[in-house]
């Protein structure tokens, strides 16, 4: 029984290894999407998860895919659209695969490889502002770099706002 224990608490810390090296849990956790127990929320995805993988036999991708944008999106109020849930599935798909076989050392193996990972966390930094005599009143827009060798500095006058077909408005600046 104490084996067992302990291979459950390894599967248990490949679990906690595959979400908390996920940038989408950490920028929602070092950002406050979870409120002030964001920690704490995701602490309990952890064992959520890990009990979701055994109390139900077979689980396919989707399915696991579908579980965690549930628990992102009512936990942390995010909606993952990234491209990383898929390749979070995987991975937890891969562990469980790993702790069922009884391959515990490839599983250590794989937690320490995550691990390291965790250590290049996510970083989200805002762009300083180009003039500090902006008004609050104007409608701020994130700039990007342009990979075309000739920008023109001259802009035509921007369009009214315009409805898109799902239903969201178009603001640009006026100059």
């Amino acid at each position: 029984m104490a084996a067992s224990a302990a291979s459950r608490e390894l599967f248990t810390e490949g679990v906690r290894a595959v979400l908390h090296s996920w940038p989408v849990l950490q920028i929602a956790v070092d950002n406050g999407f979870g409120g002030v127990y964001g920690q704490q929320k995701a602490d309990w995805m952890v064992d959520v998860v890990q009990q979701y993988f055994h109390d139900n036999a077979d689980l396919q991708q989707c399915e696991v895919e579908d579980f965690i944008a549930e628990l992102i999106d009512q936990e942390f109020d995010t909606v993952v659209d990234d491209g990383s849930l898929p390749e979070v599935s995987v991975s937890l798909l891969q562990v469980f695969s790993l702790w069922q076989q009884g391959a515990l050392q490839q599983l250590q193996h794989t937690i320490n490889t995550l691990t390291q990972k965790k250590s290049q966390r996510a970083k989200v930094t805002t762009l300083p502002t180009q003039s500090d005599e902006e008004s609050d009143d104007e409608a701020q827009v994130m700039e990007c770099e342009s990979s075309s060798p000739s920008v023109s500095r001259t802009h035509p006058p921007p369009p009214p706002p315009q409805d898109e077909e799902d239903g969201w408005t178009v603001v640009r600046r006026k100059k």
